[in-house]
């Protein structure tokens, strides 16, 4: 419906995706109305970038979105707070493990990282999975996390822990560390 300019599409996909999005959003940001407001931003986007974008997932394409928008504001709005927050401290927990982006160059090396671990995602019980996903990709807090899986937040640190051990170890023995 994008694509015939039709406006019931940006109603449709916040029918269907608004949700998610929004939770999406929050955890990245903590706020309700800042994540409403990313929610609008990326109904207009994705509304100015289809045609002439054809995604072939169109959820992962709307979230990838939103994700941006959601970290561009969080980025704005933490900009004198260098170091706080969750998504920094996500950010500072994975940068053990996989190497800092220095040019465009290493592009293709970096598609070659997203899709190892993916495929080391792919080989995750969905509780480690999701946990995984959550804290790394959405920034959520420990302290939710706990609450949503029924754990201690020690729990969930130290399972953390080990999956990005065995992320590493997973990237070294595919050439990628």
């Amino acid at each position: 419906m994008l694509h015939s300019r039709d406006e019931q599409a940006l109603s449709a996909t916040a029918a269907g995706y608004g949700a998610l999005c929004k939770a999406v959003a929050l955890d990245i940001l903590g706020s309700e109305q800042d994540a409403e407001e990313c929610l609008n931003d990326a109904l207009l986007a994705v509304w100015n970038a289809i045609p002439p974008a054809n995604p072939e997932n169109y959820r992962a394409y709307l979230l990838k979105l939103l994700r941006n928008i959601a970290l561009d504001k969080y980025k704005e709005k933490h900009r004198e707070k260098r170091g706080g927050g969750q998504y920094a401290a996500a950010l500072d927990e994975l940068a053990e493990i996989l190497p800092a982006a220095q040019s465009t160059e290493h592009a293709v090396e970096q598609r070659e990282m997203l899709h190892a671990v993916s495929r080391f995602l792919d080989t995750l019980p969905d509780v480690q999975r999701d946990l995984f996903v959550r804290r790394y990709w959405r920034f959520s807090p420990f302290e939710d996390l706990a609450r949503d899986y029924g754990m201690s937040v020690n729990h969930v640190r130290v399972t953390l822990t080990r999956l990005r051990k065995r992320l590493q170890k997973h990237l070294r023995k595919e050439g990628l560390l």
